[in-house]
Order: structure tokens, then sequence, then C-alpha cells
């Protein structure tokens, strides 16, 4: 991937530091998207350009529109054409809530952030992409997304999710014929430090809920990313893929208040 040039939304901490990593390390050109975790943009942007990686650290909410303009704008004139496009940032609202407890503006920033932000950035990428006849876009969904199966207390959030879904598969198929692939990656239930941790730095933590036996990390998600990633990947497109363990994280049902 050597000269590649690589969009990781939400890329200072988490899966999507490990994700730039990863890409860095196959020689991708990087741009490093953040919201408030400025100091751990910068340090990674160090760490990549270390590497030999050219990197920039941009501050921009996939939320608001202007600030995908501006993310796009800031990667095509350090950097270069964007390559690779990761749509890994989503807002998410850790609090369990009933829909009829949202705010309207809650309501309008989940969808925003996780279904049309994603759907305009990958729409200022394609012209480019369409122009070289390659190209790699990487939704981020949630375990069983495909499913489109209920998600209590978390209603807005699997709905945009749940959208994106079909709209992964249909944009992998309208965009097959121009060599852009597009695929979805559903993370299990990977928290807190595991989604900055190595494969080797996990093996050895006992998860009883998960059938594989072990905690998931970020290398887990990061390395499917690169493979995907990756030129002769070009016949895997349209797919949405749980990468859990066998965990499924979804609770179908709630008790009555």
């Amino acid at each position: 991937m050597n000269g590649k040039v690589a969009l990781i939304t939400g890329s200072a901490t988490g899966l999507g530091k490990m994700t730039a990593l990863s890409l860095a390390r196959q020689g991708c050109s990087i741009t490093l998207n953040y919201v408030n975790s400025r100091d751990e943009a910068h340090a990674l942007q160090r760490e990549i350009e270390a590497l030999g990686c050219q990197a920039i650290a941009v501050k921009a909410d996939v939320a608001v529109t202007s600030d995908l303009y501006h993310l796009v704008e800031e990667t095509e004139r350090h950097l270069g054409k964007v390559d690779i496009l990761v749509n890994n940032a989503g807002p998410f609202i850790r609090e369990r809530r009933l829909f009829a407890q949202y705010e309207p503006e809650e309501i309008l920033h989940l969808v925003n952030g996780n279904l049309t932000g994603v759907m305009l950035l990958d729409h200022l990428v394609l012209p480019s992409m369409r122009e070289k006849q390659w190209g790699r876009i990487i939704h981020f969904g949630f375990g069983h997304a495909g499913e489109a199966r209920s998600w209590p207390h978390r209603s807005v959030y699997a709905a945009a999710k749940v959208g994106l879904v079909s709209f992964t598969k249909t944009l992998a198929v309208e965009e097959a014929p121009f060599g852009i692939t597009v695929n979805m990656v559903c993370p299990g239930d990977i928290r807190g430090t595991n989604k900055e941790k190595t494969i080797a730095e996990v093996s050895g933590i006992r998860d009883a809920d998960t059938p594989r036996g072990r905690s998931g990390s970020g290398e887990d998600i990061a390395r499917v990313i690169e493979f995907l990633c990756m030129d002769h990947s070009d016949f895997i497109t349209g797919n949405i893929m749980d990468i859990s363990g066998g965990l499924d994280p979804i609770r179908p049902r709630i008790s009555p208040e």
C-alpha cells in the first residue's frame, strides 16, 4: 500500500488508532481525525512519522457537514486524494434509554454522525477514487447489524447503523465497476484499554462472555481492515463482517419498569 492515502475518522484513540498504525506500517500516508483528543492525535502523528510515513491530524466532527468538507480538503492539500476511507467515528450515548426518552437534537446528532455524515464523506471521496479506478471504503457497524434485529435502549444508534448496512451493500454494487470496494466491520464487545492492545496482549485475559474465551483487541479489528484494503482484496465487497469472537452483544428483551 505504499503511497496510498488513508483517511480514518475518530483515529486519535481506540480502534481508529490501531487501524491508523496498521495502515501506516503498510506504507500509507494517514489523515488522523479527532474532536476532543488533540494531544493524543498529535502524539500519534509523531509516532506514524517515526515509521517513515506522512501524517496529519485534523479536527472535525463527522456529524457536522462543513467539518467533513474541511477534513477532505486538508487531506488533499497535504497528502493527496483519498484512496482509503475508514469511517470509524460515530456518536454513541452510553446511558441506556428508551426511544421516548431521547431529545430531538440527540436523535438528529446520532443519525447525522452514524449515517448521514458517513454517506456525505463517502460522496466527497468517490470522484477521485473513480478517476483512479481504485478505492477502499470501510464502514463500522455493531455485532449482528446485518440482521436488523431490535436493540432496546439503543434504538437511534441501531437504526442509523442498520441503515448504513443497506447503504454499504448498495454502494458496493454501484462502485464495483470502478475498482472500489465497500465493506462493513462490526466489532464485538471490545472495551476500554483493550481497544489499543494487540492480540498477544489480550490472549491471556479470560473472557467468559465471549465464546472464543478471550477478550477482543484493537488488533483484531485493524488486521481485518488492513486485509480489506489490500490490492488483491478487490473481490471482497458488500460484506458485513462480525469480528466478535462469536459473541452476540444484543439483548433483545427488556424488563418492564
